[in-house]
């Protein structure tokens, strides 16, 4: 019966994204679809020794090559790619929530079929040919191993998902948590370069100039100016007039930085005061305080409050979020239940801006940024009450 159920939820989840595949975002128009021809035109492989006809990292562009190969078209190609990560999404919050509920099979089931039927998760690979799938499930895998205590595959998985999307970077404050509360040793922190830099060495290879691939997330830091980018973050309550953006942007990150930072700083002063108190425990993710559910709260926490505080943020930006909020929710369902449906009507209501331009002007943006900050104060609040932060 479980078998069947499963068949039956992947089937539906890929009929579903089978009907959205004949429809071309603006991005596969400008973006996605040019560089696809691109490498197809120049002879496959052979055309990454020169990336400049493109703004992402060479992993993605390595797929695309390989997807060049298939007698598939190109539109639907990119979106199964995606579509398969979906698939591994799917698998990691099984077995992420699994070890929450061991034997409560039908528990990491249900987390598992809700993400893969998220409306953000089903609208970014079958309608829109996004990836963001790929680096989340690298980052779903590297919480899976931290969950399990292995650190070394943990930053592993961390550089892979780095070198997919920058993005992955709103989940590397939980890397300085566990690192300076000395559940990791810092030495493990090696194999995120590592994994980043083993990934660039086909391309150099290929002829590819290094330095160019060492620099392409700068040179995407650089391509929005805006605020906000249809974001449902903390920029939907600001105003500035005309030509101030830079200077709001760059304070923007300051601020946010040294919030994260400040978070980081309780999170650890929380773990070592219990450490303190009770002593290590060689039990569960690694030591006193540091459970996995303090570890999954965290890593939401991360996940909603980066690219909430964050400039220039697209709409797709809190896609990690999207599925990390199924997780906690499943793991606290008495607590943090209506959690996902936070993020999602946030979230997928800025997508909606986006996709259906006939709705957009329905849609009230500063109402999506009071969901996710609503989100955020409860994952937060949650989170403080785990590390002994909030007695209620």
């Amino acid at each position: 019966m479980p078998v069947l159920a499963a068949v039956a939820a992947v089937a539906s989840a890929l009929l579903l994204r089978g009907l959205l595949l004949r429809y071309e975002s603006s991005d596969w128009y400008y973006f996605l679809g040019p560089w696809y021809r691109y490498i197809a035109a120049h002879g496959g492989f052979r055309a990454l020794g020169d990336t400049g006809f493109s703004d992402y990292n060479v992993p993605y562009l390595y797929l695309m090559a390989a997807l060049g190969r298939l007698p598939v078209p190109a539109l639907a190609a990119v979106k199964c790619l995606s579509v398969l990560f979906d698939l591994a999404l799917a698998y990691y919050t099984h077995r992420i929530v699994s070890l929450r509920w061991p034997h409560r099979p039908w528990r990491p089931f249900a987390a598992a079929v809700t993400v893969l039927f998220l409306p953000t998760v089903v609208t970014n690979s079958g309608w829109w040919a996004q990836a963001d799938a790929i680096f989340t499930a690298f980052l779903l895998g590297g919480v899976h191993h931290l969950l399990r205590g292995r650190p070394w595959w943990t930053c592993a998985f961390f550089g892979i998902a780095l070198a997919f999307k920058l993005q992955a970077v709103f989940l590397f404050p939980l890397l300085l948590v566990v690192v300076l509360a000395r559940r990791m040793p810092w030495r493990c922190l090696l194999a995120v370069p590592a994994a980043y830099l083993a990934l660039d060495v086909p391309a150099v290879l290929l002829g590819a100039d290094p330095w160019q691939l060492l620099t392409v997330y700068a040179r995407q830091t650089g391509t929005y100016r805006d605020l906000t980018l249809n974001a449902p973050s903390v920029y939907q309550f600001v105003s500035v007039p005309p030509g101030e953006d830079d200077p709001v942007r760059q304070a923007g990150v300051l601020v946010a930085g040294a919030l994260v930072l400040a978070l980081v700083a309780l999170a650890v002063r929380a773990l070592r005061s219990t450490e303190g108190a009770a002593g290590r425990s060689a039990t569960g993710s690694g030591g006193a305080g540091l459970t996995g559910t303090g570890i999954l709260l965290l890593t939401t926490v991360f996940a909603i409050a980066v690219p909430f505080l964050l400039p220039s943020m697209h709409e797709r930006y809190f896609y990690v979020a999207d599925v990390l909020s199924v997780i906690v929710a499943f793991h606290l369902p008495r607590r943090l239940w209506y959690l996902p449906v936070l993020v999602q009507l946030a979230s997928f209501g800025s997508y909606l801006k986006f996709i259906a331009p006939g709705v957009a002007p329905y849609l009230s943006m500063p109402a999506h940024g009071a969901l996710m900050l609503l989100a955020l104060v409860a994952v937060l609040r949650a989170a403080a009450r785990e590390f002994g932060l909030l007695r209620v």
